[in-house]
């Protein structure tokens, strides 16, 4: 049997282009394309400006993705919330939603699993599943806009999965996700989180796009990064840097390096002085990240001391740094934690 096309991951001109080949006329695929990123209908039959006999030749040509909630655990701390979605193909993908007073922020998912082997993150424990298409990591925000009936204004794609390895899925997702006929989120509000593949970073330079990058460095050298990161093996400080020079130069766009504080491993004074070292010109904001244990690695958090005087040692140099606000530690907030546990679950029954 054909695979029916994707609707929701067509661009407004594709769908125009595919209206034309089949013999709608053009307005149809603004009206469509409108239902389906601003209104966010779950099925053609709530197009309802459509006839019904458009709406059935809909249903037989297209498929139109939506995620199923499978759980949601909110917070009593903060009111963060975790959703758990069910994809068609019966796999799992966990989102965010975090309350901030600048707005709603959602971290979504880029991929079903991640095969980048980051060693303190649970996203990457049962490997790499498939890459998310441009539908399924939309309707992530979708749904959750459904769910609070509220807008979102904020959107990190930080949750499982490297954005990189999906590198077109992603860049679709943000055009489509900014463009001022869907939610028209600023491009300014997206952050986009990568462990630092550089091929991706210099070609994601030149999208022309005014997104932030942020890099997940957690060491200030190669070799406290390789044992943490596997990616490290294959691309050197020095290359990830450059690149993010790069990126830096071509956008303006200010960097976000993101750091795990590891107890004993990445978390001393001396560490700090050689992040703050190998930074300094790359105008860049350092986020401190007090690790989130998981059952599966022997990693323990930083202590509030010397999470303090890392934070202390990187200003002394002129560095903007903050310490991220722990969301949902209470509802398995880190990555990919919900889905493995949900999975495991799945396993025993």
């Amino acid at each position: 049997m054909e695979e029916k096309t994707d609707i929701k991951s067509l661009t407004l001109e594709e769908l125009k282009s595919c209206f034309k080949e089949q013999g709608i006329q053009g307005f149809r695929a603004d009206q469509v394309y409108q239902w389906l990123h601003q209104k966010q209908a779950g099925s053609f039959e709530d197009m309802t400006n459509l006839s019904k006999e458009l709406r059935r030749k809909l249903a037989e040509d297209y498929e139109l993705a939506e995620l199923k909630t499978a759980d949601v655990k909110v917070s009593s701390i903060d009111g963060t919330r975790k959703y758990l979605f069910e994809l068609k193909d019966g796999n799992v993908i966990e989102s965010v939603l975090m309350k901030y007073r600048h707005g709603n922020s959602v971290c979504v998912s880029s991929q079903v699993g991640c095969r980048m082997g980051c060693r303190f993150c649970a996203s990457t424990l049962e490997g790499l599943e498939r890459n998310l298409r441009p539908s399924e990591m939309l309707d992530q925000i979708y749904q959750i806009q459904k769910d609070l009936v509220e807008r979102v204004s904020h959107v990190v794609v930080m949750g499982t999965g490297e954005p990189l390895d999906n590198y077109d899925n992603l860049v679709r997702f943000i055009r489509m996700l900014t463009d001022e006929k869907g939610l028209n989120i600023s491009q300014r509000n997206i952050t986009v989180s990568t462990c630092g593949i550089v091929p991706g970073i210099i070609k994601l330079a030149e999208e022309g796009l005014s997104i932030t990058l942020a890099l997940s460095l957690h060491a200030p050298n190669d070799e406290v990064r390789k044992t943490l990161m596997p990616v490290a093996n294959r691309y050197p400080l020095a290359q990830v840097l450059s690149a993010c020079g790069t990126y830096f130069k071509r956008t303006g766009r200010r960097l976000t390096f993101e750091y795990s504080l590891v107890k004993g491993v990445n978390d001393d004074p001396k560490e700090a002085q050689a992040l703050a070292d190998l930074i300094k010109g790359y105008q860049g904001h350092v986020n401190l990240i007090p690790v989130n244990p998981i059952r599966e690695r022997s990693y323990v958090q930083s202590d509030s001391h010397s999470i303090g005087a890392f934070k202390e040692r990187l200003e002394k140099n002129g560095i903007n740094v903050t310490v991220r606000r722990e969301m949902g530690r209470d509802i398995n907030g880190a990555c990919g934690q919900l889905r493995k546990s949900y999975m495991d679950k799945n396993k025993e029954g």
